[in-house]
């Protein structure tokens, strides 16, 4: 197929994070390969409350209507939404599908089945929403921003939607980022036929690092969902092993032992080189992450992650090959992890090689374009088959 035009579509958020560098990052690759990209973005620091970023997220007039204008203007051949919550909501589909543009959606995180969007409760996940097929667990627990007004503004999005059939009818193809993920939204109620697995790529390739630095790293949000809790307190297990903290977050003021040293929030490139420099990167989420940046960056630069033995992360990290798993939340289990790798430089070295050979085979630029293009394909043959069918 020829090169496609693409109106690449995004909902950013106030403190950006892993979804806005991707959107950023597929942008950057399709023009580098000479696509035409169209931008349609929004942003969350408009919203002033959840309940106005609920009640908002169900139809959108005003961005249904610029939406349909690039359309028009633009001619794109397939529309490429990353996040519409809450700003840009469905009515983007509606607006793109309309004049015939084919619809792909990316499934960053879990919102089309959590109000909440990570699937988390009480600091463990959860999946009443799911098991139930309803939304009214999330509404009781208040799952979004703790608040139960708010909640029901986004179940009230969610549900409108999914008695409209919008899932069902104005998306082409979603693209989860993990076969984990993949299994959750099929047990959600997304079509199994339209969802196709693609995992984050990292590009420009950094190159590998030596490891000199003699440090563990962390790198992301500091936040309960990422796993801060388990981290200080396997830390202070850890008294002899510094630890650097590359990042920002309502948990910033975390009572950090004398080993570790909070960075604050760093940009990309000096987190890589952080990377480079480090002997592992920790990744303690207790939440389920999908296909995280941060892994596929740490795997480029060669650095093995000790991460949580939960959702999707062992079909990126594999036990003693390019990383160590631990049990989600287990302090002690995370220290014994650490202070292994710290212990066997011989079997870290080789541990080193096999993250970066991960990222050659799988994470690479040029895997991701292919897979992408394939992804748009796909789209298109689905829009011209749905077509045929209804007429």
């Amino acid at each position: 197929m020829r090169s496609p035009t693409v109106l690449s579509v995004h909902n950013s958020y106030r403190q950006l994070g892993g979804e806005d560098q991707v959107f950023a990052s597929e942008g950057a690759l399709l023009e580098g390969a000479k696509h035409r990209v169209v931008y349609y973005q929004d942003d969350n620091s408009r919203v002033r409350s959840g309940l106005i970023a609920g009640a908002g997220a169900s139809w959108n007039t005003r961005s249904y209507g610029r939406l349909k204008r690039l359309v028009r203007e633009h001619r794109p051949d397939v529309a490429h939404f990353h996040n519409t919550f809450p700003l840009i909501s469905p009515a983007g589909y509606y607006a793109v599908r309309r004049l015939g543009v084919p619809v792909v959606q990316k499934l960053s995180n879990f919102r089309l089945l959590c109000p909440g969007g990570l699937l988390l409760r009480d600091g463990v996940p959860c999946e009443d929403c799911i098991e139930h097929g309803s939304l009214r667990p999330a509404i009781a627990h208040g799952c979004y921003r703790g608040s139960r007004l708010a909640t029901c503004a986004v179940a009230a999005m969610l549900g409108v939607n999914r008695a409209a059939g919008t899932y069902q009818r104005q998306v082409d193809v979603y693209i989860a980022l993990s076969e984990f993920a993949r299994r959750k939204f099929i047990a959600g109620g997304l079509p199994q036929d339209r969802i196709v697995v693609k995992p984050n790529f990292v590009a420009p390739d950094p190159g590998p690092g030596q490891g000199q630095g003699g440090y563990a790293l962390f790198a992301g949000r500091l936040s309960e969902e990422k796993g801060i809790g388990a981290l200080t307190r396997g830390w202070h297990v850890l008294g002899d092993i510094p630890l650097k903290v590359a990042g920002d977050g309502p948990l910033r003021e975390a009572q950090w032992p004398a080993n570790v040293t909070p960075l604050g929030h760093q940009s990309r490139e000096s987190v890589l080189t952080l990377m480079k420099d480090a002997l592992v990167l920790v990744f303690p989420s207790i939440c389920y992450e999908n296909a995280p940046v941060t892994i596929a960056e740490a795997f480029a630069c060669g650095l093995p992650v000790i991460a949580s033995n939960l959702g999707s992360i062992p079909e990126f990290v594999r036990h003693r090959y390019n990383g160590l798993l631990f049990e989600p939340g287990d302090a002690e289990d995370l220290a014994r992890q650490v202070r292994w790798a710290f212990d066997h430089p011989q079997e870290l070295r080789a541990m080193r090689a096999n993250a970066r050979r991960e990222f050659e085979e799988k994470y690479t630029a040029e895997r991701g374009y292919k897979m992408l293009m394939a992804v748009y394909e796909m789209a298109i043959e689905n829009s011209q088959r749905r077509r045929r069918e209804a007429s």
